[in-house]
């Protein structure tokens, strides 16, 4: 029996391997197709072979680092999008070795590139100004003013990610005693959100407004789902409009997941323990909830304010001998 084609392989890998044995999910599936469109068209590129022509012999760890430094330097990927990319390539080519063991060194090489190191960036969130100004901003004397404030205001309340927001329907808003919202967030997990008195009612006065009970919860002007890119309009737009009677809004770049930070922080200031902020917002793992007490000056100014100064003063140790000094130098 011969071996595979690397075409063949790539078509195995998404529908048997992705779709049915791992049930990825659509946003995998696309990142991944996304991954292997530019891989293909780079490496076509560098060998002068058209895509169906192409071999596994073609794409190996330096042409791989490459397209690496390709995706950042000429794409302008951040370091984050190359290791997605990576990690995309690392699934494939561990397939390829799980099921053609002929290729197998050649695809240990790839499996064994790191990721690159990037810089952990401090979270943004909204202060309970920048919020107020924030669900001030919509006009809601017309339609998509009432949506966008309705949105905008649950985005805050729940915490929910951009794609559940936008996937949100108007059966997964359950009213009356225990009002919440339903929604499968990432990593196919089932969560349940408690809504707030306040929050339960506009949402149950947007569905009236809609006059259906059925179909997107926040519909475009046409009817269809909000896609990801018009939610991140809408913020960006109202960040801009609330930034004329908020001047800390000025410059302050505002995405719909700063507005799930927001949440996160405002749990936390509320004394609500890391492990329920967790279930919350649907984290893997509690350390991933730790990047807010990182970000929040309050919680260590709290904690400075408890330290008690010592009454005597803390002399400086200087080294007495000419290579200690030199280390301490360094």
């Amino acid at each position: 029996m011969s071996a595979a084609t690397f075409p063949a392989l790539v078509q195995r890998f998404f529908t048997d391997r992705l779709c049915v044995q791992m049930e990825a999910s659509r946003h995998t599936i696309a990142a991944y197709r996304d991954t292997f469109r530019l891989l293909i068209r780079y490496v076509g590129a560098r060998s002068g072979k058209t895509p169906t022509k192409l071999e596994i012999a073609d794409i190996d760890a330096d042409i791989v680092a490459d397209f690496l430094s390709h995706v950042e330097v000429s794409r302008g990927n951040t370091i984050r999008s190359r290791n997605a990319r990576l990690a995309a390539i690392r699934s494939f080519f561990r397939y390829v070795a799980m099921t053609e063991p002929a290729w197998l060194h050649h695809c240990q090489r790839i499996l064994a590139m790191q990721n690159k190191r990037q810089v952990k960036r401090a979270v943004t969130f909204l202060d309970a100004e920048e919020i107020a100004a924030l669900l001030g901003a919509p006009d809601r004397s017309t339609w998509v003013g009432r949506r966008d404030h309705a949105l905008l205001l649950l985005a805050l309340q729940t915490g929910l990610r951009a794609s559940e927001l936008v996937n949100l329907n108007c059966g997964d808003i359950v009213l009356g005693t225990g009002a919440h919202v339903k929604c499968l967030g990432k990593g196919r997990k089932d969560r349940r959100t408690p809504l707030r008195r306040d929050t339960a009612r506009l949402i149950q006065s947007w569905i009236r407004d809609r006059k259906e009970s059925a179909g997107p919860l926040f519909p475009s002007i046409r009817g269809d789902r909000l896609s990801r890119d018009a939610l991140e309009h809408l913020v960006r737009k109202y960040c801009t409009s609330a930034a004329q009677t908020c001047p800390s809004l000025v410059g302050k770049r505002v995405t719909p997941h700063t507005l799930r930070h927001s949440t996160a922080m405002e749990l936390l200031h509320s004394g609500v323990d890391q492990a329920v902020i967790a279930l919350w917002l649907g984290h893997e793992s509690v350390e991933t909830t730790q990047i807010y007490i990182h970000a929040d000056m309050r919680l260590k100014e709290n904690a400075l304010r408890q330290v008690t100064a010592p009454g005597v003063r803390s002399g400086r140790y200087r080294p007495d001998d000419k290579l200690l000094a030199f280390l301490e130098s360094l």
